[in-house]
């Protein structure tokens, strides 16, 4: 009985002692043939692309999270704050101009109707300028707007200076702002045309 054990624990211990020693004795060049046979390394690389192109994923996500129409929005909010206080100095300087100090109620009745307006008017214009219908469309605003603008200066009576002047002058310099450099251009030698064969003087 204790000679069949003692065999039995020789046994067992030369079967570890031979897997140690081919585990040991495999060379190398054998081990990376055994590695790419079973295809590992391609797992391994496969889900990690998956994985990075996942997470490039997301990120490109989260970059393009706002949408158009808040950036829209947002491109308008630039040019409708000036755009309102381009219209309240007006107001001021037309008062101003006739020795008249600007209450707070008269500013408060011209800024109430005018900002949203010209919010309204400066999103839809500043969305399409591109557009050359709208670029037509600015093109002859600038030229009405000029001309009235200098008649008004010329040949107007002081309350239709006060009432018309300050929004014939917003639209005027928005219209400008927004246009391309040619049209712009003509659109002001429209209106000092406009001057120069009515005699007119532009006095402020």
């Amino acid at each position: 009985m204790g000679k069949n054990r003692k065999e039995a624990r020789a046994k067992q211990h030369a079967a570890e002692e031979a897997s140690k020693t081919t585990a040991v004795d495999i060379p190398e060049d054998e081990q990376w043939r055994i590695i790419k046979e079973t295809g590992i390394l391609k797992q391994v690389s496969s889900g990690a692309a998956t994985k990075n192109g996942a997470q490039a994923e997301g990120e490109e996500d989260e970059d393009y999270e706002i949408s158009p129409l808040a950036d829209e929005i947002f491109r308008a909010l630039y040019l409708v704050i000036p755009m309102s206080f381009m219209l309240l100095l007006m107001e001021i300087l037309v008062h101003y101009q006739y020795g008249r100090k600007p209450s707070y109620e008269a500013l408060w009745d011209r800024m109430l109707p005018g900002v949203p307006i010209i919010a309204v008017f400066v999103f839809y214009t500043n969305r399409y300028k591109a557009d050359k219908r709208m670029q037509a469309a600015l093109f002859w605003l600038s030229c009405i707007a000029g001309m009235r603008m200098v008649w008004l200066l010329n040949r107007g009576n002081w309350l239709t200076v006060m009432r018309q002047s300050p929004p014939i002058a917003t639209a005027w310099i928005y219209a400008i702002v927004q246009l391309n450099l040619g049209p712009a251009v003509l659109s002001l030698l429209v209106a000092w045309f406009y001057l120069w064969y009515n005699e007119f003087k532009l006095t402020l």
